[in-house]
This record gives structure tokens, sequence and C-alpha cells, in this order.
């Protein structure tokens, strides 16, 4: 399995680059951090998911430091975290998580 995700400030129209990602994955009633990483220039973390980490399929969430993100652009936001999650039926399968934002809303899709 592996896991990247894309980040875009649509009301910049530019990848959201330097953006604290962390990886989860539902332990019981509890998350556990799996990974963490920052988007690139590209807005981009292409490998989320270390190649190493043999997980099964399950609950996994994606947990974006926004609040941070928007604070180091002197930018006021609505979000201190945007979380997605997510169910992993196929670990063969690659899992796209691009997430759209601006300080007042956003938007996610399973992409490719």
């Amino acid at each position: 399995m592996t896991v990247s995700t894309h980040v875009l400030d649509t009301a910049l129209g530019r990848p959201a680059a330097g953006m604290r990602v962390r990886l989860l994955r539902a332990d019981g009633a509890a998350w556990v951090e799996v990974s963490a990483a920052e988007t690139n220039a590209d807005g981009r973390v292409p490998a989320l998911l270390p190649p190493d980490a043999g997980v099964a399929p399950g609950p996994f969430r994606i947990a974006f430091d926004v609040a941070a993100y928007f604070a180091a652009r002197g930018q006021d936001t609505f979000y201190t975290t945007i979380a997605i999650d997510f169910l992993v039926r196929d670990a063969a399968q690659h899992y796209h998580v691009p997430l759209l934002l601006s300080p007042y809303g956003y938007s996610t899709y399973r992409g490719s």
C-alpha cells in the first residue's frame, strides 16, 4: 500500500508548500501516528506511508496542520486541523488523498 497527498491553496492559486501532514491508523478507539511529513515545494507528499510500514487494511486518517500553515503566512483561518478519514480495503492499492484548501473552506476527493 502507498499513500500520497497533494495540497493546493485555492485562495492563492498555488501549492501549499511547507504544511505538516500526519498519517494515522485506527487502533480501537485511538488514532496512532504512522508517519509525518511536510509538503514539498509542489504541495505534495509523494510517499506518506514508509515503504517498510507493513500496514493492513483498515481505517486511516490524514491530518493537515492548516493553522500553522496559515499562521506562517500571516493569514487568519477558521480551521486548525483538517482530518480526512478513509478506509483502506485493499493493501495492494495506491491511495492518493488531495486537499483543496482556502482559509474558510476545503474540499477533498480520492485521487489516482
